[in-house]
């Protein structure tokens, strides 16, 4: 069915649906605040249903061919000692690290790259306004021309302030009181290719993963009372992170170092978003934007990538955009409600208080990793991936490239 769509944000949801819109014969328009196309951000992971549609768009080669190489995770101590690791070829590749790991900004690059020639990409602007008028949506922006759509679709993230325009009064947040650092360091020696995760007393955790770019990726995450950190400028989140970590050992001084260097550093409140509808006349929402699950729930790239095709599919299944819309969130709603039940407590167990407490976990890790029980444990650990039974669109046969 000939439509035209425009969606908003170019990461992973947003041209997963363009190219999903092109193959069902529809015209879709990616428009993208930043100047550029975004290639920065950490690991993310190809498994379950979102495996399934890079399997179906003729892609996964392409992603294996981009993949870190990181051969798992290990948890270490003070003196850079293992006290637990997981292969990531642990359960056939689907354990608590998958083979199909890549980095978030690879991932971008390679959807963009295979819709580029199919979808009119527009970076540098932004929607500032949307009218339904109930036979199409006027769009108003930053910069570019006033312009009409058939539809409009929301994949720019759990911060987008175009959801506002449309959904602000059934939009709520749940937070986790956790606060999460992301940047990429120089690569040194002691940096292989396993990821390391060490825990500091005082919930706070320090996280390297190698790339495949010859650098490192760092993570700081920490549990903390006060509100809105956030919301401050990069110069005053690396100093409360300076002050924060000042006395955390291990290699927590080299990332302090590093970090002010970083091209790609990026703070954030971690937390879910709950949107009690999806759509709203001609206008829809999907991926972080719609149902973000937070990092915790290691689901974000499977909910954007299997949201997108399903809501591709069902737009080309019914003639009518409610119907559609109505049945892509029948579909997906259950398969949301999983990712999203995340426990408040998986923060605090993860990062651990005292110097004991981090025993303990580290204690537990090494079990859980133990061959005896480890499919035991991953039944219970790994995220709920397969959770969904994907349609079978017409249209939706594996492509070649």
């Amino acid at each position: 069915m000939s439509r035209t769509v425009l969606i908003s944000g170019a990461s992973i949801a947003g041209p997963a649906l363009a190219y999903w819109l092109h193959r069902h014969g529809m015209t879709a328009t990616v428009i993208e605040r930043a100047p550029e196309l975004r290639l920065g951000g950490q690991t993310v992971d190809l498994r379950g249903a979102g495996r399934t549609v890079i399997e179906r768009m003729g892609l996964e080669q392409a992603a294996r061919d981009r993949v870190t190489h990181e051969e798992g995770l290990r948890f270490v101590d003070d003196r850079d000692r293992v006290r637990a690791s997981f292969a990531s070829d642990a359960l056939d590749g689907d354990g608590f690290v998958t083979e199909l790991e890549l980095l978030r900004g690879e991932l971008a690059d390679l959807l963009h790259q295979h819709t580029r020639e199919d979808t009119r990409y527009v970076f540098g602007d932004e929607i500032t306004g949307l009218t339904d008028t109930g036979d199409g949506v006027d769009v108003t922006f930053r910069t570019g021309p006033d312009q009409r759509f058939d539809l409009v679709v929301l994949a720019d993230g759990f911060r987008s302030r175009t959801r506002d325009l449309v959904f602000a009064d059934l939009a709520s947040t749940r937070s986790f009181g956790l606060y999460t650092a992301y940047f990429t360091i120089p690569r040194t020696g002691s940096d292989a290719r396993w990821a390391r995760w060490h825990n500091v007393p005082g919930r706070r955790v320090v996280l390297l993963r190698p790339d495949n770019q010859g650098t490192t990726r760092a993570t700081l995450s920490f549990l903390h009372p006060e509100p809105g950190l956030d919301r401050l400028r990069a110069p005053a989140q690396q100093d409360f992170l300076r002050r924060h970590y000042a006395d955390a050992g291990w290699e927590t001084p080299r990332v302090l170092e590093a970090m002010g260097d970083a091209p790609d550093f990026y703070f954030e409140s971690v937390g879910q978003m709950r949107l009690r509808r999806w759509s709203r006349g001609r206008i829809a929402a999907v991926g972080d934007a719609a149902y973000c699950a937070s990092p915790l729930s290691g689901m974000g790239t499977s909910l954007a990538l299997a949201g997108a095709y399903v809501l591709a599919g069902e737009l080309s299944r019914h003639p009518g955009h409610r119907e559609a819309f109505r049945s892509y969130e029948t579909i997906m709603r259950p398969y949301v409600a999983q990712a999203q039940n995340v426990s408040w407590l998986a923060p605090r167990l993860a990062s651990p208080k005292t110097r004991t407490g981090i025993r303990l976990l580290t204690t537990a890790a090494r079990l859980a990793a133990h061959p005896r029980v480890s499919r035991v444990t991953a039944r219970f650990a790994n995220p709920p991936a397969d959770a969904v039974d994907l349609p079978d669109y017409p249209d939706a046969r594996p492509a070649r490239h």
